[in-house]
């Protein structure tokens, strides 16, 4: 008899480098949050300020998405026979309106600046600005593969926080450099560029809810880890053919609905057995997986008619 046992030790599970990465997200988000909000003030930069509004608003889901991974990691109870997992795209909303929030407050303030003659921005307010966008693209980087091994939505919205930061300080970037070129009449270049920021910011939230809404909805977009299924599915001794796979995404896990197909002659006591050597071997192979409910169909070739 074929068994399976599984090749994922509790400490190397995605979800535990994922809190990680979230804590790291939270650091990065309030050092650098800090730094551009002094460097913006004393530098007269709205661009700049703009920017540690966003990493501020960060700060905050960076926590909300680390609260949501840990909640989501709940082993299954009573009254939650799926887990937790959902709370994930829960908070991911929540993520989305923090992106929403501050992109409203930049381009109102924007608008403000655009109206209200000032001052241009200092030279040294390009050098901080360079150091961020480098940052949060690493920071960007570094979330979003986590994201990926982890299969975490949240953590895929917080790795797009990194990102729209990056662009909105490259936009604040360019704003500012056309400023301190062209001199006086385009001091305001750089809040222009902070309300074109904002635009990307609400484009970059809609990115990032879209999968989200998906996955609450249990809509199909698993196509890829569908096929592994099934390619799978077809090792197992005792296994003809695969028919419906329904998959199911519950925080950073997958459920599976499996309908295997086996010879129509064998006793219901050896498609148990079947069903048993399949969902072991799946669970084994796969282990983002979090259950496997598989039903067992007859080959209509072996039926007598």
């Amino acid at each position: 008899m074929q068994t399976y046992k599984s090749k994922v030790l509790p400490e190397k599970l995605p979800n535990k480098k994922a809190e990680k990465t979230a804590y790291l997200s939270i650091a990065g988000n309030a050092a650098l949050a800090l730094v551009k909000g002094i460097t913006g003030y004393f530098g007269n930069s709205y661009a700049l300020i703009a920017d540690a509004i966003e990493s501020s608003a960060d700060v905050f889901s960076s926590i909300m998405v680390l609260f949501g991974i840990k909640y989501a990691n709940r082993p299954p109870d009573e009254n939650h026979p799926y887990g937790h997992g959902r709370a994930e795209p829960l908070i991911t909303f929540l993520v989305v309106g923090f992106l929403v929030a501050s992109a409203t407050i930049i381009a109102y303030e924007s608008i403000e600046n655009i109206r209200t003659p000032h001052l241009a921005p200092e030279p040294y307010t390009l050098i901080v600005l360079a150091v961020v966008i480098i940052l949060k693209e690493v920071f960007y980087r570094i979330v979003n593969n986590q994201s990926k091994k982890s299969h975490s939505s949240s953590l895929k919205a917080d790795a797009w926080h990194h990102r729209s930061d990056a662009i909105t300080s490259l936009m604040a970037f360019i704003g500012i450099s056309i400023a301190l070129i062209f001199g006086p009449g385009y001091e305001t270049a750089d809040d222009w560029a902070a309300l074109l920021a904002s635009g990307i910011i609400l484009f970059n939230a809609y990115l990032i809810l879209r999968p989200a809404l998906g996955e609450i909805m249990d809509e199909q977009l698993y196509d890829d880890l569908v096929e592994k299924i099934r390619t799978l599915s077809a090792t197992v001794e005792g296994v003809r053919n695969t028919e419906k796979c329904f998959v199911r995404k519950t925080g950073m896990t997958y459920h599976v609905d499996l309908h295997a197909i086996v010879d129509a002659q064998i006793t219901v006591a050896e498609g148990h057995h079947i069903s048993h050597l399949l969902k072991d071997k799946l669970m084994h192979e796969l282990p983002e997986l979090a259950d496997v409910l598989v039903h067992i169909e007859p080959d209509d070739y072996n039926l007598e008619v």
